[in-house]
């Protein structure tokens, strides 16, 4: 084995990567069931938010995993804590998420960045720091969210916007969505701020009863 190959066998990094791999795995099971939560509130966008999260922690996972091939058919030991979040209310799901996506962005991968490199895996630091900065792209984003939600501002706003429907793309300009969408006939709880939109649209879709509405 490569002296570098044994390094790593031996590092903290090792560890470290094996628990974001962990952490990230299950933030994407958190949001998915957070996502759920929101389908039954009738809040599409908020079902997308979580759900448009999720792949992305998805692929944060994959590339650390990634990074443990040299190791592969071993079990790498670790410990670790990872929060529970399970509540009632939409909004502490949302709260609990950007307090998640801060810690890694602040601490954790900040932590696991500096010991990389000090153990000779720069390439491995520049993933982490890299991935922080999403981590805290990430943080923002759900505190939008809830800072709307919390002031019940997420359909209305004190000036005119424009607003999209998730299903179809229809766009107007006004200080409130619409209760329903005059093309599709979808809900309220599809439509989202244009300029939020993106981080909204992807991976979600009408459930049957919607769909139902809609017809």
């Amino acid at each position: 084995m490569p002296d570098q190959a044994k390094a790593f066998a031996a590092s903290q990094t090792r560890e470290n990567l094996m628990r974001a791999f962990a952490g990230e795995s299950q933030a994407r099971s958190r949001y998915t069931i957070a996502a759920g939560i929101a389908h039954k509130s009738g809040l599409a966008v908020i079902q997308g938010l979580f759900l448009f999260t999720a792949e992305q922690e998805k692929t944060h996972a994959k590339q650390f995993y990634r990074q443990l091939h040299d190791l592969s058919g071993q079990t790498v030991r670790v410990d670790g804590t990872y929060p529970v979040d399970l509540y009632t209310d939409l909004l502490d799901y949302l709260r609990a998420a950007q307090h998640n996506e801060y810690q890694e962005w602040e601490h954790d991968y900040a932590a696991f960045a500096r010991t990389a490199m000090e153990e000779g895996f720069p390439l491995v630091g520049k993933l982490f720091e890299n991935i922080a900065r999403v981590e805290q792209t990430h943080g923002d984003r759900f505190g939008r969210f809830a800072d709307l939600l919390e002031r019940e501002q997420l359909f209305c706003s004190e000036v005119e916007v424009q607003w999209t429907c998730l299903n179809c793309g229809y766009v107007v300009t006004s200080t409130a969505a619409p209760a329903n969408c005059p093309v599709c006939r979808h809900p309220q709880g599809y439509f989202v701020r244009v300029e939020l939109a993106p981080c909204c649209l992807l991976y979600t879709s009408p459930s049957p009863r919607d769909r139902q509405k809609s017809r």
